[in-house]
């Protein structure tokens, strides 16, 4: 007679990790980005793109080893069509080594990187494992904030040294503000979009946990986007979900706001300035208007394919006003003062349209909306789809299983889109851009019976995927 032997904790880890296994190259990239980041690494390459380009070559293997069609048709369609304007404006550069190189860097973040996280994911379970990860690396990153912000050891900002920067450093202060606000919009929508109370307790925890690093982070654009991006999840979760949410959320930003300490008055006039960028822009939005003016010109000049990838800087000088300054200071978070010149308009549209023109713009945004269109698809049928009889255990609450799913993808591409008018690629944190694609580009271009599937406890592979796998 057998005996079963009892299941050990660590059987549970080991089996826990073999079913996350096709992830955890991901989950890799996402972590490596809480690693610190020294100051001359400001452009360029870093340890986490390079993880991402093992992403790519794991997510190859698996699909020759499992032998099936990567994409659906539409699914190849809507990411490879970034890839005509990235070409034709990567045969048009002035200098073709730039040109190889912005080619290399937009089919990474747009097309490489999201198509090989999109076949990597296979289930909600290994989605919600990343938008976790998401959250874990806010915490991480917006304790560092935190900590500058108390201690005066962040970035420079009017004089003193109190802007949180996280691990990335003064040249990229907008490293941490994306990742605490991805965090944030991932936390809200998996307290929004679930009814097991555990889940909801802590994300709601997490989210409440991320405002202030948001805040102490200075960055305009992000707590637009956020704020944006959020209300649009709570909308989409429910008239009555929303006004409970909300309520809690405006109580949390007035204790916010009222207990930041020495810095609060910085942080109500940075508030305030938000809606003075016309009547008294401050420099930094008087450079931004003057390189978006200067963009637009070069739009003007070469409207159809643009001045070529890399174009922007060479010829910003002959496009831009007086009014543009040399650069921006940056000094403080371990780094010493020194100008950064400014190279890109910081609006990801408008340096579309000026490198790679109309053709490209069209594209590129033109398979972002298609996302945005596809993702709200999903989560409406998912709302509306009827409750699985072999799922009871999960659908016995009002919210439909997915819908956290559902409300992280419309989160995070409504955020995109809206902080795409702000900022642009570039920096350490870009890689998280392409990850955040593929998240979006799963729930947009998957099967639709799959985010109705119920969640089972076993991996979801097929006969031949299984043998492949072993």
């Amino acid at each position: 007679m057998s005996h079963a032997l009892p299941v050990t904790p660590l059987d549970a880890v080991t089996a826990a990790l073999r079913r996350a296994l096709p992830v955890l190259p991901v989950v890799a990239v996402i972590t490596l980005l809480g690693l610190p980041i020294t100051p001359s690494d400001d452009g360029g390459a870093n340890i986490a793109d390079a993880m991402s380009g093992l992403v790519v070559l794991c997510c190859a293997i698996r699909l020759v080893r499992a032998r099936r069609r990567p994409l659906s048709v539409t699914a190849a369609v809507v990411l490879g069509l970034p890839v005509v304007g990235i070409a034709v404006s990567a045969a048009g550069a002035a200098d073709p080594g730039a040109g190889i190189a912005g080619l290399t860097r937009y089919l990474q973040i747009f097309v490489l990187v999201p198509a090989a996280v999109l076949l990597l994911v296979r289930d909600r379970r290994d989605f919600r494992l990343l938008a976790w990860s998401f959250v874990a690396l806010a915490l991480w990153q917006g304790a560092v904030g935190v900590e500058q912000y108390v201690t005066g050891t962040g970035a420079s900002y009017q004089g003193e040294y109190v802007r949180a920067v996280g691990t990335f450093g003064p040249a990229d202060v907008m490293g941490m503000a994306t990742v605490v606000a991805f965090g944030l919009v991932c936390s809200v929508a998996l307290a929004l979009g679930t009814d097991a109370a555990r889940q909801r307790a802590v994300a709601v925890l997490c989210a409440l946990a991320l405002l202030p690093p948001l805040a102490m982070s200075f960055s305009r654009g992000a707590w637009i986007a956020t704020a944006v991006a959020c209300g649009a999840q709570l909308v989409l979760a429910g008239l009555r979900r929303a006004l409970k949410m909300g309520a809690g959320v405006a109580a949390a930003g007035m204790i916010l706001v009222g207990g930041l300490g020495a810095g609060t008055a910085m942080l109500q006039e940075r508030i305030a300035s938000i809606s003075q960028v016309t009547d008294a822009p401050d420099q930094s939005v008087t450079d931004r208007y003057t390189m978006w003016a200067a963009a637009a010109d070069m739009w003007r000049e070469h409207p159809l394919t643009g001045v070529g990838l890399k174009g922007f800087p060479d010829n910003r000088d002959g496009h831009a006003a007086l009014a543009l300054s040399s650069g921006s200071d940056i000094s403080g978070a371990g780094a010493a003062y020194r100008k950064q010149p400014l190279l890109s308009p910081h609006n990801m549209y408008l340096l579309v349209l000026s490198e790679q023109g109309l053709i490209g713009l069209v594209a590129l945004a033109g398979s972002w909306l298609a996302l945005l269109v596809c993702a709200l698809r999903g989560l409406v049928r998912v709302r509306r789809a009827p409750p699985d009889p072999a799922g009871a255990r999960l659908t016995s609450g009002r919210t439909p299983p997915g819908t956290d799913c559902g409300l992280v993808a419309c989160g995070l591409i409504v955020w995109q889109l809206i902080d795409f008018v702000y900022a642009d690629i570039g920096g350490p944190s870009t890689v998280l851009t392409a990850v955040v694609f593929g998240l979006i580009g799963w729930w947009a271009l998957m099967d639709p019976s799959a985010r109705t599937a119920v969640d089972a406890p076993a991996p979801v592979l097929s006969v031949p995927e299984e043998a492949a796998a072993r």
